[in-house]
């Protein structure tokens, strides 16, 4: 698991990506490590790209396992905090319309809670395409459009352009020259389902009806919430094929044909 970096060492908050060792984030955090580590043996052995890398806590991860990662961000700030706090990841200031690497040079890429960000995802894996070995995976997460805007084509969170239903996703993936290999949801396990009855049907709301309309960070949250919402591991998390439309994010492993 990730050790979570104190808030002095964390990037700020802005909304846009999650970072560890923030109690108000933690749920957030925890769900999108649970992904990471469930496809961390895809990455054994591996050179891996992480194509949107963010705080970098996911990269370092990846580095555990893998022979290299490599990892890609556009915000200067961001690479150079993943260059001072992760040493065992290269990391490089790259826009993800075109990636700066040779055909057929990396065995992985990674893909996290990035691709809902991107404004021509079509082109965006076509260069995956490209990066990856012959019989490579690309690895992506996203939210599950039909529970986390649901009713609208129209993402809710300004940082995203487009989200995707499985179909969508999957869609995607075949029609950029992948073969899908699994695709699975992410839901909550047993201690986090608790936290939504706990808190009259869903841990979600309960931390959005805090946070919205207040500055990132700048919420004042009831001692409780923040208790439960902190404690909250990775494990909280099950991720399998099961009823895929109910499922709050998307985790797809597809082979490059």
């Amino acid at each position: 698991m990730t050790t979570p970096a104190t808030r002095a060492e964390a990037l700020h908050l802005t909304g846009e990506r999650t970072v560890p060792g923030i109690d108000v984030e933690n749920y957030w955090f925890r769900r999108h490590e649970a992904a990471y580590v469930a496809l961390l043996p895809h990455c054994a052995g591996a050179t891996v790209l992480e194509a949107g890398c963010g705080e970098g806590y996911g990269a370092g991860l990846l580095a555990t396992t893998a022979r290299r990662v490599l990892a890609l961000d556009y915000d200067v700030p961001t690479t150079e905090h993943v260059a001072r706090r992760y040493p065992e990841v290269a990391v490089a200031r790259a826009n993800l319309a075109y990636l700066p690497l040779r055909d057929a040079s990396v065995d992985v890429v990674a893909n996290f809670q990035v691709i809902e960000h991107l404004w021509d995802q079509a082109g965006f894996l076509a260069e995956c395409r490209r990066v990856l070995s012959p019989g490579g995976k690309l690895l992506v997460t996203t939210p599950n459009r039909l529970t986390f805007t649901p009713d609208s084509d129209t993402p809710l969170n300004p940082y995203h352009t487009r989200e995707l239903a499985p179909a969508e996703l999957a869609g995607l993936l075949t029609d950029a020259g992948f073969e899908v290999e699994t695709l699975h949801g992410l839901h909550h396990g047993e201690a986090v389902r608790a936290l939504d009855v706990r808190y009259g049907g869903s841990i979600i709301d309960a931390q959005l009806d805090v946070v919205m309309g207040e500055l990132p960070g700048q919420a004042v949250w009831p001692a409780e919430l923040l208790s439960d919402v902190a404690a909250i591991e990775a494990t909280g998390f099950d991720i399998h094929g099961d009823d895929l439309d109910a499922s709050l994010d998307l985790i797809a492993v597809a082979v490059r044909r």
